[in-house]
């Protein structure tokens, strides 16, 4: 067994374990440090158009349990497509991230010690992959279905990016400036906290971490924003 570990036929599948380990890591410092790494990938990504129905499955029929399907709607492209059917939009990115890197890294490392256990060699590593990530796909997908239903829907609403514009926000990484984006801290219409890219919408201007700030609209995945000069404005009423 520990040769099939060392073995070079399985260098993907060791380094989509560390590459696994490396990213449960930085959630767990950044939850110490009060900060969201899984919100900030989700929102630099494309926002996914999806419906999520617990009732039918994809073709239409009752499902046992009120199992979450998600599927996508008949003009998302095919990018929104995939993501859609991974559950991209109904659980945090870096958690699927996380649950594929472990199921493609476990499920090659078997391949190959059933290969090696059947014809005394391992398989080339290409032709292990294949396999690996043909189940490493599906076991993402129940994965995401499963989480989605167990996580509570409010906290897992997906929230349109456009949402965020008019909405306060506080810088909390570095200083925001034109050209030089700062990590900022936005709560959605469901109490969820986000983590978002912004920079002053007034490029003359430049904001400290701490400064309270509005967003006033979208560019890609930055947003730009000016300061809160009303000190009613709270994170309630925007």
């Amino acid at each position: 067994m520990m040769e099939i570990l060392f073995s070079p036929a399985t260098t993907s599948f060791a380094v989509a374990l560390c590459l696994m380990l490396v990213i449960a890591l930085i959630e767990v410092l950044g939850a110490f440090f009060g900060l969201s790494p899984s919100s900030a990938v989700d929102n630099m990504l494309p926002e996914v158009d999806v419906d999520v129905d617990f009732d039918t499955d994809i073709a239409g029929g009752p499902l046992d349990g009120d199992t979450p399907v998600v599927s996508t709607t008949e003009n998302a492209g095919p990018l929104s497509q995939v993501l859609g059917w991974l559950c991209v939009g109904r659980v945090p990115v870096l958690v699927l991230l996380i649950v594929f890197l472990t199921a493609f890294g476990m499920l090659g490392f078997a391949i190959q010690g059933l290969a090696n256990s059947l014809i005394g060699t391992p398989l080339p590593e290409f032709l292990a992959v294949i396999p690996a990530l043909a189940g490493a796909l599906p076991a993402t997908r129940f994965s995401g279905l499963t989480l989605a239903k167990l996580i509570p829907k409010e906290e897992t609403e997906a929230v349109s990016q456009a949402h965020f514009i008019g909405r306060l926000a506080t810088i909390t990484g570095g200083e925001a400036r034109r050209g030089l984006a700062a990590e900022a801290k936005v709560v959605d219409q469901h109490g969820q906290a986000h983590y978002i890219r912004v920079e002053p919408d007034d490029e003359t201007l430049r904001f400290a971490n701490g400064t309270d700030v509005i967003v006033v609209s979208q560019n890609g995945g930055i947003y730009h924003v000016i300061e809160n000069t009303s000190s009613a404005m709270t994170d309630s009423e925007t």
